[in-house]
């Protein structure tokens, strides 16, 4: 910028006050002289040039808002006619041709109208109608404009935390608008991602206290958090009937072998299967049923009909692939670990007590079920993930014609169970979650993923996402994946990902009007998960017990529980 540009933009202010002026009456002052000028034009941004004099006099001010103006993810407004236009500063470099210049990248946000008497913003809405043209003043956007701008519009949303910069605006979230097209929370190890994950479950709880919420915690972490308000499933009270499971499920947890064997043991099963269920009184009063329908069966009945299967082969057929069967069916029924699916006290018909006990229906003033599968045995987790969000899709699909009730569907650790497509083992979770994600909205199914890598997730499962909350990401790919996922005028705020504290994130999408930085509120003691990290060196000043406690451990360890 030219040292004739600079003197225009001080001139097109009014004069400033005596240097012993009060505070208020400067913040005025620089709220109303411009930083900058507008270079050049372009459809979703522009480039800007700004005077580095005026930005030093702005870092002086009380408004942390104008104190930040024109810095890196801070937000500066260009005046078009009678329409004020918000943009987020992206970048800045120094303008090599002019001493003392900063050329500097913007992404328009919105607009909103001018009040006439105080030169304020009002009716904010996103996406731009008029563009500036190159030589707009650039003036720095004040905690007042701010609070105009992130005003809600009347619409229910639930307060998390602090707009960044400032002290006092709340952040907002569109609940309706978070839920209605699905959302992903997305942070490295220790930004407080699950802290922030039960800080936003318990607003939506506050918000709605007869909602429907389903919460797959792999950790064990979240018991802790909903205790007062959840209904805590876990091992020893999940009874989760076997016969639930469809054939795909069916055949990874029965089935051991690969190739074509695998296509052997999946026709026995199938036939054998379908004998089993047929045996119900139920099946006799439904006429047809299938392979997939969720209709009672004893475990022994399935084992007779692979014996009877068995008894009728010929000589030259060989008997392997019936006995893995049975053998992997007899494993599963006398293994403790697996009590909580394959009892032989869960073959009653208790399918509608189970959902109603899962989907929290009615909800009895806790809106949230919280699944803890720590205890599952490793080789069955994802089938019992994919149980549970297969039992989500089915309701919604068969509940059409009664009242809609939405259900959210929450998955920490989502990358697990959605992998992509370099990790993909094909199992029938990743399967059933991309498709709540592609078409659980038109069911009232909402998917709340949580994850700490994102670029291991699904490609198109990240996309379908409608509000993405950003935490730090440590990891490169992380970042650029995530980029990847975010509407065109978040990218600045991307930028600045890296660079976020703990407890801070990246809102933007449907659930906010214009992408924010929040600083998340603090949650209560009681209402926090169980996921602080230890502290080694404190621990280890510590001695006593150790003999017993490893008895201890260990009897458990053998007992299995």
């Amino acid at each position: 910028m030219t040292d004739m540009g600079n003197q225009d933009i001080r001139a097109a202010a009014p004069a400033g006050e005596a240097q012993g002026a009060r505070s208020a009456a400067r913040a005025a002052d620089n709220a109303a002289k411009p930083i900058g000028v507008v270079l050049e034009i372009a459809g979703s941004g522009s480039q800007i040039a700004l005077d580095l004099q005026r930005l030093n006099e702005c870092m002086k001010d009380e408004d942390p808002s104008i104190a930040l103006a024109g810095q890196v993810g801070s937000q500066i407004k260009i005046k078009v006619g009678d329409s004020w236009l918000l943009a987020s500063v992206r970048n800045q470099r120094q303008d090599r041709r002019q001493n003392g210049g900063i050329i500097a990248n913007i992404d328009f946000l919105g607009e909103g109208q001018e009040e006439k008497l105080t030169g304020r913003i009002h009716s904010f809405k996103r996406g731009v109608t008029r563009y500036p043209v190159p030589g707009a003043y650039i003036y720095p956007a004040s905690t007042a404009d701010l609070k105009m701008v992130y005003a809600s519009d009347g619409r229910s949303n639930i307060q998390i935390g602090t707009v960044y910069p400032t002290k006092d605006i709340r952040a907002g979230i569109y609940v309706d608008a978070m839920l209605g097209k699905h959302f992903a929370l997305l942070g490295s190890t220790g930004t407080g991602k699950s802290t922030s994950a039960a800080l936003i479950l318990h607003r939506i709880c506050e918000a709605a206290p007869a909602g429907h919420i389903v919460m797959v915690d792999p950790h064990g972490e979240y018991s802790a958090a909903f205790k007062n308000t959840g209904m805590i499933l876990d091992v020893s009270n999940l009874q989760m009937p076997y016969w639930l499971m469809n054939f795909q499920e069916h055949c990874e947890v029965l089935l051991t072998s690969n190739g074509d064997d695998r296509q052997v043991d999946e026709d026995i099963l199938a036939k054998c299967l379908l004998r089993a269920r047929s045996k119900n009184r139920l099946a006799e009063s439904l006429g047809k049923i299938t392979v997939d329908s969720p209709i009672p069966y004893l475990l022994s009945d399935l084992s007779t009909a692979i014996a009877d299967e068995m008894g009728k082969l010929d000589k030259a057929t060989s008997s392997a692939p019936y006995m893995r069967i049975k053998n992997k069916l007899e494993e599963l029924k006398s293994d403790p670990r697996y009590q909580f699916m394959f009892s032989g006290m869960l073959v009653g018909d208790t399918m509608a007590d189970f959902i109603a006990k899962i989907f929290r229906m009615p909800s009895d003033g806790k809106p949230i079920a919280i699944i803890d599968v720590s205890g599952v045995p490793s080789d069955i987790t994802s089938t019992v993930v994919a149980v549970l969000s297969r039992l989500v899709f089915d309701y919604a699909i068969w509940a059409r014609e009664e009242r809609t009730r939405p259900i959210l569907l929450v998955c920490e650790e989502a990358h697990r169970y959605v992998p992509s497509e370099k990790n993909a083992d094909g199992s029938s979770v990743g399967d059933i979650l991309s498709r709540i994600a592609k078409e659980g909205r038109k069911y009232g199914i909402s998917l709340g993923l949580i994850t700490q890598r994102p670029s291991d997730l699904a490609e198109g499962v990240l996309s379908q996402c409608g509000t993405i909350i950003s935490m730090r990401l440590n990891n490169e790919r992380d970042q650029a994946f995530v980029k990847a996922a975010m509407p065109e005028g978040a990218r600045g705020f991307l930028d600045s990902i890296p660079a976020l504290r703990n407890r801070e994130c990246i809102v933007c999408g449907e659930g906010v009007a214009i992408p924010i930085r929040v600083s998340f509120d603090n949650l209560e003691e009681s209402k926090r998960p169980a996921s602080e990290d230890p502290s080694f060196v404190e621990l280890w000043n510590q001695s006593g017990g150790e003999e017993d406690s490893v008895q201890r451990v260990v009897h458990r360890w053998r007992a299995q529980g």
